[in-house]
């Protein structure tokens, strides 16, 4: 890895509701990466990959040759590309959404060796969701990093139902969101020159 080559981050939007909030706060968080030198950063929508539930016969860690569904493909493809990723994801249940947690499971291979790193909000700022998808990121032989932002219920139901600013809400977490990048660059520099 040269110096000047850049680093190509994804950040995906784990939500595909309507009315939903991850698209504010993908878009947030895509535009804080992009504020650093030497990044190429790229938003992953899930509304653009319209992926069917996981059914195939074999695992993806096990495949020989790619998946011929269409949207499946391009989403791989994508993941391949990237050199880290961002997920943003809402808390359900106590866990992530069914559509994140789908296309993780159709994918393998492009994940492994590099870093992620989450944005959540939830009633607890999504933190059960993030447990989840670290031990999910950990099964995949990524490197999910310590830092993450936690958006509490009480600071982003206001923004969803309109009675407060977006930028405000997400200029209080911007610090969180400075730490969270920091880590993720160390991480995808050092996992990008050992892969290479």
């Amino acid at each position: 890895m040269t110096n000047n080559t850049p680093l190509n981050i994804k950040v995906i939007a784990g939500s595909t509701r309507e009315g939903r909030f991850s698209d504010k706060a993908t878009a947030w968080i895509a535009e804080e990466i992009k504020k650093q030198e030497g990044v190429i950063v790229e938003v992953l929508d899930l509304r653009d990959y319209d992926m069917p539930f996981f059914n195939e016969p074999m695992s993806p860690s096990f495949k020989k040759e790619p998946y011929k569904n269409e949207a499946v493909a391009r989403f791989t493809k994508k993941i391949e590309e990237g050199d880290a990723f961002v997920m943003v994801t809402p808390e359900y249940n106590h866990g992530t959404s069914g559509v994140l947690k789908n296309a993780l499971d159709w994918v393998y291979p492009e994940w492994n060796n590099k870093p992620v790193a989450f944005v959540s909000y939830g009633s607890v700022g999504g933190a059960r969701a993030i447990e989840q998808l670290r031990m999910n990121a950990v099964e995949l032989q990524m490197a999910p990093i310590r830092a993450a932002v936690h958006i509490p219920g009480e600071q982003y139901f206001p923004v969803l139902f309109g009675k407060a600013e977006a930028k405000d809400l997400f200029a209080s977490q911007s610090e969180k969101a400075e730490t969270m990048i920091t880590q993720l660059l160390w991480w995808t520099r050092a996992l990008k020159k050992a892969r290479e």
